[in-house]
């Protein structure tokens, strides 16, 4: 523990808990979950046990084993190559372009809803325009203040607390007065408990975007360092905020499939449950526009803290001398931000949101961007995987505060973690019918492939260069491993599965 962290007030279970649930608690992927119909609980389930315990585990022992700032990059540098390395922080930055697109996406009904034109909300070029709107917006306002902080909470209440609030309260309420919809994704002809059979079978389209659900959560391992009992403390956090993750995801998917019509599911609409619960209950439609208004506000808040994040890592690589000085990625304002990283990656969302266009319908739209956007958070999972197991040869003696077990537990764990993600990707993929397919995969490769040209083209002077504009000594090209001294005796701290 360093000096800087010991002087950071330890954090307990239910403190972790709170930070875990905040990193990755989110209504937007809610009408994806409930598409799926009673299949949701056996999705649920795998995602939550094969997908995110797995990640949570393996980014627990790159913590302890480097706590510095960095988080993936970091890791995957140490446990593969500064190559691989490279392109984790590339494509941490790259899956905003359609990841992006589909969140601000969200935005278009909400402010349909809330003027009462809610049949916009299927509209595409309105969507369109709306995430253009949005996303310059908070991209400007980015450059000339500091939206993370100035409007963090506010979000978070308005975008996450009130719809929870809301949809759990009024529509057990809905429930509970008249019972599931005959017609809904609940009732008849609705899919059976798992997606193997004939009728079913199609809902395994959504498989990637629920495993998706839980992205995000391997930032909780950077608070690591700072908990009481650091092993046990962040396995029972970790469980708790899973178990609860489960519950939040079921809960409101399981009331907004209990109303919605089956095959009427607008997939970017989190206000559409809401406005049919309110019908059930006779209550007055204005309460829904004050409702949208609201949300409207918490994801337009929150949409302009999350510009930022990602930007901050190409700066960093800029300043190693990854990317050419002309670029000016390595120049921030005062505020700390890039000008030219955030107006670059406003263009190319800008491009992706065009796709509302192309596509006619928008749930299609949406569905292949929420997909793309997990198929590309999921190989930075695969290269993480794949270092942690790395590690555990070529680095055996490496402190490790909190480990998964022996490496035949190690490797058990994560051999199931690569099985599902490839099995979620695939299945996704097939279902999505050949062009999605052939459209996400092109995404992807282009992608990963581009880093990895510019790291080969990379030049010796780009750094020099950089520095000399800096002013600054010259910047570490590559991350290293730090120095770690022999485990201590004594029973070691490990998850026990």
């Amino acid at each position: 523990m360093t000096a800087k962290t010991a002087s950071l007030k330890q954090v307990g279970v239910l403190t972790f808990f709170g930070m875990t649930v905040a990193i990755v608690a989110s209504v937007r992927n809610i009408p994806d979950v409930a598409a799926t119909g009673w299949t949701m609980f056996f999705y649920m389930l795998v995602a939550t046990l094969l997908f995110a315990l797995p990640i949570a585990l393996m980014s627990g022992e790159y913590s302890g084993m480097f706590p510095r700032a960095g988080g993936p990059e970091l890791w995957v540098t140490n446990g593969l190559s500064p190559r691989w390395g490279f392109v984790t922080s590339w494509l941490l930055w790259v899956q905003m372009f359609p990841g992006m697109v589909m969140v601000s996406s969200v935005i278009a009904p909400l402010v349909a809803v809330s003027i009462g034109q809610p049949e916009l909300s299927r509209n595409g070029p309105f969507t369109l325009i709306c995430i253009l709107v949005a996303y310059w917006a908070v991209t400007i306002l980015n450059l000339f203040f500091d939206m993370a902080r100035l409007g963090g909470q506010i979000g978070v209440v308005l975008g996450l607390y009130l719809p929870v609030a809301f949809m759990v309260i009024l529509g057990i309420a809905a429930l509970v007065k008249v019972g599931i919809n005959p017609g809904s994704y609940l009732g008849t002809g609705s899919t059976g408990l798992l997606p193997f059979t004939a009728e079913s079978a199609g809902t395994l389209a959504f498989f990637a975007s629920i495993v998706f659900i839980f992205s995000g959560i391997e930032m909780s391992s950077v608070y690591l360092p700072r908990l009481k009992n650091a092993a046990k403390t962040y396995l029972r956090g970790i469980f708790i905020a899973l178990a609860f993750m489960f519950l939040f995801n079921t809960l409101l998917a399981f009331v907004t499939a209990g109303v919605v019509p089956l095959g009427k599911m607008d997939l970017n609409n989190i206000a559409q449950a809401p406005v049919i619960i309110l019908g059930i209950l006779g209550l007055p439609s204005w309460i829904a526009n004050v409702f949208a208004g609201t949300v409207l506000i918490g994801v337009f808040v929150q949409l302009s803290a999350w510009v930022t994040g990602p930007s901050k890592t190409i700066t960093d690589s800029a300043r190693r001398g990854f990317y050419p000085p002309r670029l000016r990625f390595w120049k921030t304002n005062h505020l700390d931000v890039a000008p030219t990283v955030l107006l670059t990656q406003a263009t190319v969302i800008s491009l992706f949101a065009v796709i509302f266009i192309l596509i006619p319908s928008v749930n299609t739209a949406f569905l292949l961007l929420v997909t793309a956007t997990a198929i590309i958070y999921i190989v930075v999972y695969i290269l993480m995987a794949t270092g942690i197991l790395r590690l555990r040869s070529t680095k055996p003696t490496l402190k490790r505060p909190f480990h998964m077990g022996n490496n035949r537990v190690a490797w058990i764990v994560m051999l199931v973690f690569l099985i599902t993600v490839v099995a979620s990707s695939f299945a996704t993929l097939w279902y999505q019918g050949w062009i999605n397919a052939v459209i996400i995969v092109g995404i992807t490769v282009v992608l990963t492939v581009v880093p990895l040209i510019i790291f080969w083209k990379r030049k010796p002077s780009w750094a020099s260069d950089v520095t000399r504009e800096l002013g600054t000594e010259s910047p570490e090209s590559e991350a290293t491993i730090e120095p770690s001294p022999e485990p201590e005796p004594g029973p070691a701290a490990s998850a026990v599965l």
